[in-house]
C-alpha cells in the first residue's frame, strides 16, 4: 500500500469511528468531522509532532480544534495514535466520560476549551506568540477551523494580530464543506473568496481540495517554508462525505446517522490501524528571563495615589523577581499603567491594542504554555470580551485581569467608560476571584496575591488617587474584612471598597458610623455561601448600609437591607462609586 493509500485510508477509518461515537452517544456532529477526516489524517501521519506519553513536553506541536463540535474526529485522531482506546471512544457523551461533546483540558492533549465558535484560533495565536516570543522554540500550531465560525469577528482578531507578530509557526486549515448548522456559510464554497481575506490579513493562503490527499500533503510540506507569514489552508470539502445519506445535504447537523452500520459498511467497514505521532527528537528547552530581588512597592500612610498606579508598579517589581510574569494591555497602557511594566520588562510586554477578545485569548494562550499572563485594560471593555473569559474558566485557565476606570467615579468619561456591572459579571464565572482593593499598598499585596491565585481572577482599580489606608505591613486574606474605625455609639455601619470607602470615611467625620472596609471578594463556591464583598459576613450585622456619593459634596444614600445578603448592599456601594 502507498503512502497515500495509507492516508486515505485512514481517513475512512477517522470517517467510521466519527459514525460510531456519535450513534453510540445518541448525539453529536458525525458529519462535520467526516469532511475533515482526510486533513487530519496526513497531519497525524506525517507533520505532527507530538509524544502523546509526554504531553507536557515542551517541544510538541500544539492541536487546537476551533470547530470543537468536530470533537469525534479528535477523538478518533487520539485512538488511531493509540492515545485512547476503541472502548473509551465508545463512552463519547456519556456520563463521567472526559470525551465530551466539545473538547476540554481535562484530557491532557487538550490545550483550550473550544465549542463557542471563533474562540480556538484566538487562543491558538496566544499559544503561537508564545512559542516566538516567550519559550522560543520550534513547535508548531495547528488549528481547525470551520468555515462557519469565519463570519466571527473573533476570528478576524486573530488573523489581524498573527500577520502583525509574524506567526509563522501557525497554521489555520479552514474546513470549508459549505453547510453550517440551519444551511449553506456566508461564503458557501466560494474558497477564493476566503483565500482574499486571508491574504489582505497578511497570511500566506493556499487553496486546495481537502480531500485530495497529496494536495494536502503538498500544503503542509508549503506551509512550514518559515517565511515570518502565517499560513491559512483554504479546503473545500464535502459535508457527511463518503456517506451517500448524508453527503453535501442539509438537515443532518449535530444529528447522529440515522443507519450506522449502514454508514460503516459504505465506508469500507471497520479498520484497526494505529498510526503514531511523531514525538519531537530536538533537546532544547523553554527560554527563561534573568530576574533579580526587588523591593517591595510601598506609599506612606494618607499620600494620594490611584490604585491603578499601584497595580502598574506592584507587577513591575514583581516580575523582576519572576519571570513567568508576563503583561499585556489593549492599547491604554498609560491609563492602566501597565506601560511601567513595558517600560522595565519590554520583553515580557504584549500590546494587544483595541482587540479586547484577542486580549484575553492571548492570556488564555500563554498560560498554556505556563506563563503567569495579566491582561489590562479599562474594565468596561472586559465586556466585549466576555465569553472569552467564561470559556477561559471551562478551559481551567489560570489568567490575571485587571480593569481600570470602574464605577462612576470616573464622573466627565460618561457612563461608556464606567464598568458597573463588572463584579456581577466576573463574580459569575466558574472559580472566579474578584479583588476590590481600596488603597495603594493594599493593591500591590493583592497584585502579589494573584500570581498564584488559581482560575480566572479580577483585579478592579480606579481612576482616582484616593488616600493610602493601610501601612505596607498589613496582610490581607482573600474574603477577609476590615473595621478601620468604630465606637459604642455606632448605630449605622457602612460597608465599602475602593472609592466608597474614601468617601465613607470623609462622611464619618460628619457622622457616627462604624466603618467596615469590605476589601476582596472569595472564590466562587458550588455550595451558595456568600460570594461577593465582604466574604467575612460575620463583620456585617446591622440593617442599614450607607454610602456617600458625588464628588466634591458629601450627600449620603442608605438603603435598607434588613434581610437582604450582603452582595445587594455591596451592589448599591458600587453603583454609588
Amino acid at each position: 500500500m502507498s503512502e497515500h493509500e495509507q492516508w486515505s485510508e485512514l481517513g475512512q477509518q477517522l470517517r467510521v469511528d466519527s459514525v460510531r461515537a456519535a450513534a453510540a452517544a445518541g448525539s453529536g456532529h458525525p458529519t462535520s468531522s467526516m469532511s475533515a477526516a482526510d486533513l487530519m489524517a496526513v497531519l497525524l501521519s506525517k507533520y505532527l509532532r507530538y509524544d502523546f506519553d509526554r504531553p507536557t513536553n515542551p517541544l510538541n506541536d500544539h492541536l487546537i480544534f476551533s470547530k470543537g463540535h468536530a470533537s469525534p474526529l479528535l477523538y478518533s485522531l487520539y485512538k488511531a495514535a493509540g492515545a485512547i482506546s476503541d472502548e473509551e471512544l465508545l463512552t463519547f457523551r456519556k456520563l463521567g466520560s472526559r470525551l465530551q461533546g466539545h473538547p476540554t483540558p481535562e484530557i491532557p492533549w487538550v490545550d483550550v476549551a473550544t465549542g463557542s465558535l471563533g474562540q480556538g484560533l484566538p487562543c491558538a495565536v496566544g499559544v503561537a506568540l508564545a512559542g516566538k516570543r516567550l519559550d522560543r522554540l520550534p513547535y508548531r500550531v495547528w488549528v481547525l477551523c470551520g468555515d462557519s465560525e469565519m463570519a466571527e469577528g473573533s476570528i478576524w482578531e486573530a488573523f489581524d494580530h498573527a500577520s502583525h507578530e509574524a506567526l509563522d509557526n501557525l497554521i489555520a486549515i479552514i474546513d470549508v464543506n459549505r453547510l453550517g448548522q440551519r444551511g449553506e456559510t456566508m461564503l458557501g464554497w466560494n474558497t477564493a473568496a476566503y483565500v482574499r481575506r486571508a491574504e489582505a490579513f497578511g497570511w500566506r493562503a493556499l487553496e486546495i481540495d481537502g480531500h485530495d490527499v497529496a494536495q494536502i500533503d503538498g500544503a503542509y510540506q508549503e506551509a512550514l517554508a518559515g517565511d515570518g507569514q502565517p499560513v491559512a489552508i483554504i479546503a473545500r470539502t464535502v459535508k457527511g462525505k463518503g456517506v451517500q445519506a448524508v453527503e453535501n445535504r442539509n438537515g443532518f447537523h449535530g444529528k447522529p446517522l440515522e443507519d450506522p452500520d449502514a454508514a460503516v459498511r459504505e465506508l469500507g467497514g471497520l479498520r484497526g490501524l494505529t498510526v503514531p505521532a511523531t514525538p519531537p527528537t530536538d533537546d532544547v528547552e523553554a527560554h527563561r528571563f534573568a530576574t533579580e530581588d526587588a523591593p517591595p512597592t510601598m506609599w506612606d500612610l494618607g499620600a494620594k495615589v490611584a490604585t491603578r498606579r499601584a497595580f502598574g508598579d506592584a507587577l513591575t517589581a514583581l516580575a523582576t523577581a519572576d519571570g513567568r510574569i508576563v503583561a499585556l494591555d489593549g492599547e491604554v497602557g498609560n491609563s492602566t499603567y501597565a506601560g511601567l511594566f513595558a517600560d522595565v520588562h519590554p520583553e515580557r510586554y504584549f500590546e494587544m491594542y483595541i482587540a479586547e477578545q484577542q486580549l484575553v485569548a492571548t492570556a488564555v494562550g500563554f498560560q498554556v504554555r505556563g506563563w503567569v499572563p495579566f491582561a489590562a485594560t479599562f474594565a468596561a471593555f472586559f465586556s466585549r470580551a466576555y465569553d472569552f473569559i467564561r470559556m477561559a474558566a471551562v478551559s481551567r485557565a489560570d489568567v490575571r485581569l485587571v480593569g481600570s476606570h470602574c464605577g462612576v467615579s470616573i464622573g466627565e468619561d460618561g457612563p461608556s467608560q464606567m464598568a458597573l456591572e463588572d463584579i456581577a459579571a466576573l463574580r459569575s464565572v466558574q472559580g472566579s476571584t474578584v479583588l476590590y482593593p481600596s488603597c495603594a499598598n493594599q493593591t500591590a499585596k493583592l497584585v502579589a496575591a494573584m500570581v498564584g491565585r488559581p482560575g480566572i481572577v479580577y483585579l478592579r482599580t480606579t481612576r482616582a488617587a484616593t488616600p493610602v489606608l493601610y501601612t505596607a505591613e498589613e496582610e490581607f486574606q482573600v474574603g477577609g474584612s476590615r473595621v478601620l474605625r468604630s465606637s459604642d455609639a455606632d448605630e449605622v455601619t457602612v460597608v465599602a471598597a475602593g472609592v466608597p470607602l474614601s468617601l465613607s470615611v470623609s462622611t464619618a467625620e460628619f457622622v457616627s458610623v462604624a466603618i467596615a472596609s469590605a476589601t476582596l471578594a472569595v472564590s466562587l463556591l458550588a455550595t451558595g455561601a456568600i460570594t461577593t464583598l465582604p466574604a467575612d459576613a460575620s463583620a456585617v450585622t446591622v440593617s442599614f448600609v450607607t454610602a456617600a456619593t458625588g464628588e466634591g459634596s458629601l450627600p449620603v444614600l442608605t438603603a435598607a437591607v434588613e434581610t437582604a445578603p450582603v452582595d445587594m448592599a455591596i451592589t448599591l456601594l458600587t453603583m454609588a462609586a
